[in-house]
């Protein structure tokens, strides 16, 4: 029997308390707990000198507890609430994974389809000559970064040539960056792999990748908040917060809406939890993806048993994606235990994305009866 169904049968034969799981057991902090939790909150703002911190946390798929710390914007001295919304960066790719698995659902393609060349699923112009080894590459390489190349280090292509658009950036990165390795041989995190990914779902929808990802995936979860960063200070959405730089670093620099796949959502910590609840594999809400899609996309490669297709994933098992861009910082996390939980900052500094990770699991141990 498998675990989904051993779950649902125990949900038939026990009582709520019995079971430790639904809508009984689900615990909100008390008033010293939410005390505790603050001040384990102010320690981590004040060692990073984060203005605005915001969390949202789930047990047994009910959200139980979000707050929001400091400042949305420290010019105009804006208080932050659990509504103003947070770049998440490369949280964006667990939402580009299970768009892909919905397509893979659905037959429009197969984890072992080629991506370019004239078999490929994307057809580029400009591109007559594939390079050497690019046309190996399968829609699998991309989603567990293991294409051969494309890292995330200087040569980013992501970060490069702003002016360009998606299909230009493409065209101009397969000639101008050659693979290191052959296909599925090596790991390489890849935020232009994500943006591949993101023009094969365009492709096969005829939606763009946005419109596509809130009517298949966020609307399924509830969540109707959740948009495309804009680029600059004027292009800041509505209840946005404000991004702050450290060391030199511009947030507002950067093309982020052409890093719409790999990085480029803005959303609310409740809304990266309300997702989570709804790929986490347990009986308490109804998942977006089969349950044997949900084991294929949490599957770790050879080339790295860290990570899966979209997902950090350990032996525990607890799965989750950090992400972190100039001006911000984030994490989503699933845990074996059954808990979702996000946290999202309005600025980086060095060190911050591990205190982040943490942090949050501080919090989740200062409420006993989350068995974090």
């Amino acid at each position: 029997m498998n675990r989904r169904n051993h779950l649902k049968k125990l949900a038939l034969a026990l009582p709520a308390w019995a079971l430790g799981s639904g809508p009984a057991s689900a615990t909100e902090p008390s008033a010293n707990q939410s005390a505790a939790i603050e001040t384990i909150v102010r320690k981590f703002m004040a060692q990073f000198k984060v203005p605005g911190f915001s969390v949202a946390f789930s047990q047994r798929g009910q959200v139980v507890f979000r707050s929001a710390y400091g400042l949305a914007e420290e010019a105009g001295q804006r208080k932050l609430t659990v509504d103003h919304t947070f770049r998440i960066a490369s949280v964006s790719k667990p939402l580009t994974a299970v768009a892909i698995f919905g397509l893979i659902e659905q037959g429009k393609l197969k984890p072992s389809d080629k991506v370019f060349g004239p078999v490929g699923l994307l057809a580029l112009d400009g591109v007559k000559d594939l390079p050497p080894k690019v046309a190996g590459v399968t829609v699998h390489h991309l989603l567990t970064h293991t294409a051969g190349g494309w890292g995330n280090d200087g040569s980013d292509p992501m970060f490069q040539h702003p002016e360009l658009g998606h299909a230009e950036l493409i065209a101009r990165t397969l000639r101008d960056h050659p693979l290191r390795n052959d296909p599925g041989t090596s790991y390489a995190y890849s935020n232009f792999g994500y943006c591949v990914l993101g023009r094969i779902v365009e492709k096969l929808t005829g939606k763009r990748y946005d419109e596509h990802v809130q009517e298949a995936v966020l609307d399924r979860c509830d969540v109707h908040t959740m948009k495309i960063a804009g680029n600059t200070l004027a292009e800041r959405a509505k209840g946005e917060v404000a991004y702050h730089g450290s060391n030199g670093e511009d947030p507002y620099n950067m093309n982020v809406r052409r890093m719409d796949a790999h990085g480029g959502w803005i959303a609310r910590p409740e809304d990266l939890v309300k997702f989570l609840i709804h790929a986490d594999g347990l009986a308490e809400t109804p998942d977006l993806l089969r349950e044997s899609t949900l084991k294929e996309m949490f599957s770790a490669t050879k080339a790295n048993a860290g990570y899966a297709s979209g997902w950090a994933v350990n032996a525990a098992p607890n799965r989750w994606h950090s992400g972190s861009l100039p001006g911000t910082a984030t994490i989503a996390v699933t845990t074996a235990s059954g808990m979702c939980w996000a946290g999202f900052t309005n600025a980086r500094s060095p060190g911050i994305s591990p205190a982040l990770d943490r942090v949050m699991w501080d919090i989740a141990k200062a409420v006993p009866d989350w068995r974090a």
